[in-house]
C-alpha cells in the first residue's frame, strides 16, 4: 500500500491547493477568524531548526514525542528494547541532529527514505545515511499527525491541556482522552455522546437541548478551546457542540486552580482542535441512520503555498434529522476555516473561524415530569413521550474567532499569544409543565432571546531553567476574560403560567398563548471578568523524582441584573496553590501525590437573591500510571478525597424564568481506574471504572442522583484473517440512581451495548455499521433535577456510514 507520501503525489499540488484554497474562501466569507492551540509541527528538513523538549523517558516514548514536535515520520525496529531509555533533548536543533541526540548509547542509528520520512536500524547494520528497504513484517509504523495527537485508543493529552505541556506520567492528576479513532468508530458526533465514552464522566441530559456534565460527582462547567475558556454563564451546556472541527476530547480530572483557570472540583473538559497539515489530506463522509437522520462533512487540510508556508484546514458538518421524542427534530450546520503562517523560522501566527447554527423544532424545557403533585412516580408507556409542542423550538448561533501568535525564543523557550472572541445569540420558545393535581400541570410558557460576547486572551512563556546542577521546567502566564449577557423573555401575563391537562401537554395539543408582556423583572443584563497570573515548575529533584509546584491568583469581578436580581461577584487577588510530586518507580511505573485548594466564582442564581457565594475547599489525589507493552498500553489508577463549601444545589424553583440554587457543604471520595492503548495487537480499548461516595455536612448521602459505581469501554478488533475488517463493542454501565428531591423517583441499575463494524474496501473507501442500544433498554436520561423532570433515553437504532479519504 502505498505511504501518505506517497499518495500526495496522485493529486497536482496546484490542484490541491486551489482545491484548499477554495474551501478556505468559503470559510472566510462566514465570518472572521477564531482560537486553537499549538501551531502544526512543519515537516522538518536537514537544514531547518526545530525547538526541540523531550525529556529523558522510555526510547519507544521518547521517539513518539520527537516525531509529534518535528512531524517527521518515524519507521522502527518492532523489537525495540523496552528497557531502553533516551537522553534528553532541549534546544534547536535539525530534525537529524535532535534524532542522533536522542539515540545516544541506545544502540541504534538512523537513515532517511524522503523529506518526511525516517527510519531506525542496529548500529551494526548501517550507519546513517544508507538507504535500505525492509520488510513490511519488519518495522512498526508511527506516522506523526500535524497535531501531534494519537491516532489510536491511548490517550495522549493535548499540551493546552495540562497546561505545563506534561505528558500523562508527568501529571500529577488523572487524565483520559476520547480520541478521534474512537469518536470514528462509535459516530459520536456529539459532545454528549462522545463524553458518555469518558470513563469518570457522566452526562446529565435533563432536557432536549440542556445537559449538564458530572466528575467526581459535582459539575463540569469547565469547557475549554485548545484551553481557552470561561465557566458557563447558565451552569451548563445549552444546545450542542459538534464535534466535526476538533481531533480529540481532553478530561483533566478533578481540581484545576493552576493548570485551567479557576478551580473546579470536578474536572475540566478541553475540545483539541484539528490543525492545518503539513501535507495534502481530505475527507468526505455520509451517513444515514434511523428518525431519519442524515449526516454529511467535509474535511480538507495542506498547504496553500510552494514552500508550504502558508497552510489551511476546511471543515463542514450538516447533521438533520428527527427523533425517537414525538415532535423533536433537528438541523445543524457547522462551518470551520483555520490558517496558519510561519512569518519565520521563530513565529508562526494561527487564526480560525467556526460558526456552528443549530435549529431544534418541539424542544422541551424541563421534560416529563417523573412524579404528580403528591409526589407519586408517574409512569409513561412510550419512552417517545414529550412534553414539546409543535410551536417550541431552541435556536442557538455560535461563532467563535481567534489569533494565536507563537514565538521561538531558542534554547528551549517557547512564548505565545492568544486573542479569542465568542459571539452567541439564542431564541427559544419554551414550556415547562409543574404537577398542580392529578391531571393537570402548571405551563409556564415564555419566549426568550438572548445574545452572549465573550473575550478571551491569555499570553504564556515556558522553558527549561538549570538549578543545583539539574535542569527544571518553568511556565508563566497571564488571562483576561470578559463575558457580557443580555436577555429578554416575552410572557402571556405577568405570572407567565396557566393550567393544562398533561395529557394535552403530551399530545402537543396545548395552544401557544400571545407572549407579548415583558419587563425590566424579565430581562438580564451582567458582565463578568476574570483576571489571573499564573506560574508553575516542575523541578527536577532526581532522575525519576519531580516536583510540581505553583500557584494562580485571581481577580473576578461581576455587575449587572438578572431577572430582579442583583449579579455582583467581587474577588480580588485570591491565590490557589497546587503541588504535586511524581515518581518514576522505573520504566513503565509511576506514583504520584498531589494537593490543591478549589476556589471558583459561581454565577448561577441563589434562592436568596443575587448569585451563589464562590466554592472553596481543598482536594488530594493519590496515584500510579502505567506504561505497558512496550508502552502501547496506558494503566491509571488513582484515590480522590475533596472538602468543598457553598456547592451550588439545585432547589427545583424557577424565580422569573430562572432555576434557583442554594449553598451547601459537601465532601466527596472515590476511586478511578482507567485503561487505554493496544491491549494485544489489532485490539484497541479504552475502558475505566469509577466509584464516588457525596456526603453532606451531615454525613448523609447526597447528590444521588450521581451513580456510586459506573463503567465505561469501547474495544475494537481488527481481524487477523481479514486486516481490512474491524469490529467492536461500546459498554455503558452504572449503579441505580434516584432525584435528590424525591427518593420514590428511581432509576435502577443498567447497562447499554452498542456494537460496530467497518470495512476498508483499499486505501481512498469504507464503511461502516454502528447498532446503538442493542438489547433496546428502556431507562432515564437524569434525575439531575431535584424533582425528577426528564426524558428517556433513545431505543435501539442503527446508522450506516460511508467515507472517502486521500
Amino acid at each position: 500500500m502505498a505511504t501518505q507520501h506517497d499518495r500526495n503525489l496522485l493529486i497536482h499540488p496546484r490542484w490541491q491547493r486551489s482545491l484548499l484554497s477554495a474551501a478556505m474562501a468559503c470559510s472566510m466569507l462566514a465570518g472572521a477568524p477564531q482560537a486553537q492551540s499549538a501551531p502544526a509541527a512543519p515537516a522538518a528538513s536537514a537544514l531547518h531548526k526545530l525547538s526541540l523538549n523531550i525529556p529523558a523517558q522510555p526510547l519507544r516514548q521518547a521517539l513518539l514525542v520527537f516525531s509529534q514536535q518535528t512531524g517527521q515520520n518515524v519507521l522502527l525496529d518492532g523489537n525495540v528494547d523496552a528497557s531502553l531509555r533516551s537522553s534528553a533533548v532541549v534546544g534547536s536543533y535539525s530534525a537529524e541532529d535532535g534524532l542522533a541526540r536522542l539515540l545516544q548509547g541506545s544502540g541504534y542509528n538512523f537513515a532517511r527514505t524522503d523529506a518526511a520520512t525516517l527510519y531506525l536500524l542496529p548500529s551494526e547494520s548501517q550507519g546513517a545515511g544508507n538507504q535500505v528497504t525492509l520488510a513490511p513484517t519488519q518495522v512498526q509504523y508511527l506516522q506523526a499527525q500535524s497535531n501531534g495527537q494519537s491516532r489510536s485508543y491511548q490517550a495522549r493529552p493535548a499540551a493546552s491541556t495540562t497546561r505545563l505541556g506534561l505528558s500523562t506520567r508527568e501529571t500529577p492528576q488523572a487524565v483520559s482522552s476520547v480520541t478521534r479513532e474512537q469518536l470514528d468508530d462509535f459516530k459520536l458526533n456529539s459532545v454528549k455522546d462522545a463524553l458518555r465514552n469518558a470513563p469518570t464522566v457522566t452526562v446529565e441530559q435533563f432536557e432536549t437541548d440542556r445537559t449538564a456534565f458530572t466528575s467526581r460527582g459535582f459539575t463540569i462547567d469547565n469547557f475549554e478551546y485548545d484551553g481557552m475558556g470561561m465557566p458557563f454563564s447558565s451552569g451548563v451546556l445549552l444546545g450542542d457542540q459538534d464535534l466535526a472541527e476538533f481531533e480529540q476530547i481532553d478530561v483533566l480530572h478533578g481540581a484545576n486552580g493552576l493548570m485551567s483557570g479557576a478551580g473546579n472540583p470536578s474536572a475540566t473538559v478541553n475540545f483539541v482542535r484539528k490543525r492545518p497539515t503539513d501535507t495534502f489530506q481530505a475527507r468526505i463522509g455520509a451517513s444515514i441512520g434511523a428518525w431519519d437522520n442524515r449526516r454529511a462533512d467535509l474535511d480538507v487540510s495542506g498547504p496553500l503555498t510552494d514552500s508550504g508556508n502558508v497552510r489551511g484546514r476546511f471543515i463542514y458538518a450538516h447533521d438533520k434529522g428527527n427523533s425517537y421524542l414525538d415532535r423533536y427534530s433537528h438541523e445543524l450546520n457547522v462551518t470551520a476555516g483555520l490558517l496558519d503562517f510561519d512569518l519565520s523560522e521563530a513565529d508562526t501566527l494561527t487564526v480560525g473561524f467556526s460558526e456552528q447554527k443549530s435549529d431544534a423544532n418541539g424542544s422541551t424545557w424541563g421534560a416529563l415530569p417523573m412524579a404528580d403533585y403528591q409526589g407519586n412516580p408517574i409512569h409513561y408507556g412510550s419512552r417517545s413521550s414529550s412534553i414539546g409542542q409543535p410551536w417550541t423550538y431552541w435556536n442557538i448561533h455560535t461563532q467563535r474567532a481567534f489569533a494565536e501568535l507563537a514565538h521561538d525564543f531558542g534554547e528551549g523557550w517557547q512564548g505565545k499569544v492568544t486573542l479569542t472572541g465568542v459571539n452567541q445569540h439564542q431564541d427559544t420558545q419554551m414550556l415547562y409543565a409543574i404537577p398542580f393535581t392529578a391531571d393537570d400541570v402548571f405551563a409556564y410558557i415564555n419566549r426568550t432571546t438572548s445574545t452572549e460576547h465573550q473575550l478571551i486572551g491569555e499570553a504564556q512563556l515556558s522553558g527549561p531553567f538549570a538549578l543545583f546542577g539539574r535542569e527544571h521546567e518553568l511556565t508563566l502566564g497571564a488571562n483576561y476574560g470578559r463575558s457580557r449577557h443580555d436577555e429578554r423573555g416575552h410572557y402571556r401575563n405577568s405570572s407567565g403560567s396557566e393550567i393544562v391537562s398533561l395529557a394535552d401537554a403530551l399530545a402537543g395539543a396545548v395552544v401557544k398563548p400571545p407572549l407579548t408582556y415583558t419587563d425590566e423583572l424579565n430581562t438580564q443584563h451582567f458582565t463578568d471578568r476574570q483576571k489571573s497570573l499564573y506560574a508553575g515548575a516542575r523541578f527536577s529533584l532526581a532522575d525519576d523524582l519531580h516536583w510540581i509546584a505553583g500557584a494562580r491568583m485571581l481577580s473576578a469581578d461581576g455587575d449587572g441584573m438578572g431577572y430582579g436580581a442583583a449579579h455582583d461577584t467581587r474577588v480580588h487577588g485570591k491565590v490557589t496553590p497546587y503541588t504535586g510530586l511524581v515518581y518514576d518507580l522505573n520504566a513503565q511505573w509511576s506514583v504520584y501525590a498531589s494537593w490543591t485548594e478549589i476556589f471558583k466564582p459561581q454565577y448561577l442564581r441563589s434562592s436568596a437573591g443575587g448569585v451563589i457565594e464562590p466554592l472553596e475547599g481543598k482536594s488530594t489525589e493519590l496515584g500510579v500510571k502505567g506504561s505497558l507493552l512496550e508502552d502501547r498500553l496506558t494503566v491509571s489508577a488513582a484515590l480522590f478525597k475533596t472538602e468543598q463549601q457553598n456547592v451550588a444545589v439545585t432547589t427545583g424553583e424557577i424565580v422569573n424564568g430562572q432555576y434557583t440554587y442554594r449553598g451547601e457543604d459537601n465532601d466527596s471520595h472515590g476511586v478511578e481506574l482507567e485503561a487505554s492503548g493496544e491491549a494485544m495487537p489489532g485490539l484497541d480499548l479504552a475502558a475505566g471504572y469509577t466509584y464516588v461516595h457525596i456526603e453532606d455536612d451531615k454525613g448523609d448521602k447526597t447528590r444521588r442522583y450521581v451513580p456510586s459505581h459506573s463503567v465505561r469501554g469501547s474495544v475494537t478488533y481488527r481481524l487477523p484473517s481479514q486486516p481490512q475488517a474491524r469490529v467492536g463493542t461500546r459498554v455503558q454501565w452504572q449503579s441505580a440512581t434516584q432525584a435528590d428531591g424525591n427518593s420514590r423517583v428511581r432509576q435502577e441499575a443498567y447497562a447499554l451495548v452498542d456494537l460496530m463494524g467497518s470495512y476498508e474496501f483499499d486505501e481512498h473507501w469504507s464503511a461502516s455499521l454502528n447498532l446503538n442500544n442493542v438489547f433496546d433498554r428502556k431507562y432515564l436520561l437524569s434525575l439531575y433535577q431535584s424533582a425528577g423532570s426528564t426524558n428517556y433515553g433513545a431505543p435501539r437504532n442503527l446508522t450506516a456510514s460511508v467515507t472517502w479519504k486521500y
